[in-house]
């Protein structure tokens, strides 16, 4: 689990430990989860400090889980974070981070997850890997500019069609509404200087709308985060919407798209 910390990450991680089985826990600051140290042998709970925009750590990482425990069945690539401020007034160098983790650090993280689950474990076993996305995926959103969602979904969408079946791994886009966790509040913590322009906007309405309290139960979203690891009929790729908000912002999605597509059909074939 990558970004174990807070949000469904640390759900994810207290469910599964739950459950019986071994996690392997990581995140920036390893402190975070002294509480979950004390309470779980480290055979059963790992926790390592890994920082997804260090490509050396992400390397470091999965060399540790095949020397401890020679093999993997299940990475949950959940590390990322968001802010919320008008494209404008965006710093290039915020906007450059939030790409660098939500981003470069999933892709690095699931080109190792794929090497491992084909050269490490067994021929044949392969592996699950549970690529985290949000309703920013599906559809952009205010004050969210450079949110990479979508381009977490092209990715994992393309990735998935180069796999060979016989390696039998399979790639998962969990796509998220809100959830009650405090990584909610760790948006609204973020400050970045607004432009004059947009006050009394669809900013200051997108920053009243994100709320700790707010969202679906992130248990519920953990218990099925983990049913879905280990359903093997699943497709070797699949999309799994979890909240009532993205299945709801989803179907506005897709008449919009019908709409378009339906509009711009004659002009597609005057052009042949």
């Amino acid at each position: 689990v990558t970004g174990a910390s807070s949000g469904l990450g640390r759900a994810v991680t207290e469910y599964v430990l739950a459950k019986g089985d071994i996690v392997v826990a990581t995140l920036r600051k390893p402190e975070a989860l002294a509480d979950l140290s004390k309470k779980y042998d480290s055979s059963k709970l790992l926790v390592l400090k890994l920082d997804v925009k260090n490509a050396a750590e992400i390397k470091s990482v999965f060399a540790t889980v095949q020397q401890k425990f020679g093999r993997l069945d299940v990475v949950h690539n959940n590390a990322g974070y968001a802010f919320l401020v008008e494209a404008e007034a965006t710093p290039d160098e915020s906007a450059r981070d939030l790409f660098d983790v939500n981003f470069w650090g999933l892709v690095n993280v699931s080109k190792e997850a794929v090497r491992f689950f084909r050269e490490v474990n067994k021929p044949g076993v392969g592996g699950v890997l549970l690529n985290v996305s949000s309703m920013a995926g599906l559809a952009g959103l205010p004050a969210m500019s450079f949110y990479s969602a979508r381009s977490v979904e092209g990715f994992s969408e393309a990735l998935s069609k180069e796999l060979n079946p016989e390696w039998n791994i399979k790639i998962v886009i969990l796509t998220l509404g809100n959830f009650r966790t405090n990584a909610v509040q760790t948006i609204l913590d973020i400050k970045l200087k607004s432009l004059a322009a947009y006050a009394g906007g669809v900013i200051d309405y997108m920053r009243g709308a994100f709320s700790p309290t707010a969202g679906g139960d992130p248990t519920k979203a953990a218990e099925e985060i983990y049913r879905i690891a280990n359903d093997s009929s699943i497709p070797a790729r699949t999309r799994v919407l979890l909240g009532a908000d993205v299945v709801g912002l989803a179907k506005g999605q897709i008449k919009q798209l019908q709409e378009d597509t339906d509009a711009s059909e004659p002009l597609a074939a005057s052009l042949v």
